[in-house]
């Protein structure tokens, strides 16, 4: 057999401390997963379970490299995310094994075309060309849960030129780690190199070029992604 033209590469992502790389899979995004951005976003948290979308593992981009500002838009966001790396396989999997499934914690920022984003939700149509974009999933290394355990509290925070944008903690997630992959594997089986970005508190807001974008989770370091100019 032979491929009639060549396979894309492996997305990958860093891992914390070492040489080795963590091959992506697939990247799972859980919406309004903070209480006070599902009432930015003018919606109920109390009321709504937890729903997903996704982004193509090629969208994953590395702390430090330039993001250029995206086509088709005139409100570029940020999001600061935990995101939890799948180790082991699984499907239908109980809240109280879901975190021996988990291989590591990563400090996320999920790039949005804010604008695309609400005409679609207006329309009742997928989010894919305000969320799914190139280069749109911004992760940082991986830590191991060997080194990190599993953050359910501290400080998750963004800063965009140094000014604090979004300040919050772990622990105000409405829907857990544990119950976030409960619920996501009993619709879809998980595998190794899932990637699933948890949700960003309140203070989303635009960036413009030249802005530098930095997050920062409570043991998990930092991420810093530049804006370059508008992509053509």
């Amino acid at each position: 057999m032979a491929y009639v033209f060549p396979p894309a590469p492996q997305a990958t992502v860093a891992v914390d401390g070492t040489d080795d790389r963590l091959p992506v899979r697939r990247i799972f995004c859980v919406g309004r997963n903070y209480a006070a951005h599902a009432r930015e976003m003018g919606k109920d948290p109390d009321r709504d379970p937890p729903f997903f979308f996704t982004k193509p593992a090629d969208a994953v981009v590395e702390t430090g490299e330039t993001v250029a500002y995206p086509p088709q838009t005139e409100n570029f966001h940020y999001e600061a995310e935990l995101v939890a790396v799948i180790g082991k396989a699984g499907k239908n999997i109980a809240e109280e094994d879901s975190l021996s499934h988990v291989w590591g914690y990563a400090v996320g920022n999920d790039l949005t075309r804010r604008d695309l984003q609400l005409v679609a939700r207006e329309q009742g149509r997928p989010w894919d060309w305000g969320k799914a974009f190139d280069r749109s999933a911004v992760i940082g290394p991986v830590f191991p849960v060997e080194k990190v355990g599993h953050p359910d509290k501290g400080s998750i925070k963004l800063t965009v030129n140094g000014e604090v944008k979004q300040d919050a903690d772990l622990a105000e997630l409405i829907w857990s780690v544990p119950e976030v992959i409960s619920i996501l594997s009993h619709s879809i089986a998980l595998e190794p190199g899932d990637l699933i970005m948890t949700g960003t508190p309140a203070g989303v807001g635009a960036m413009v070029p030249g802005d530098v974008c930095v997050v920062s989770i409570e043991g998990l370091g930092s991420i810093e992604t530049p804006i370059g100019p508008r992509e053509a």
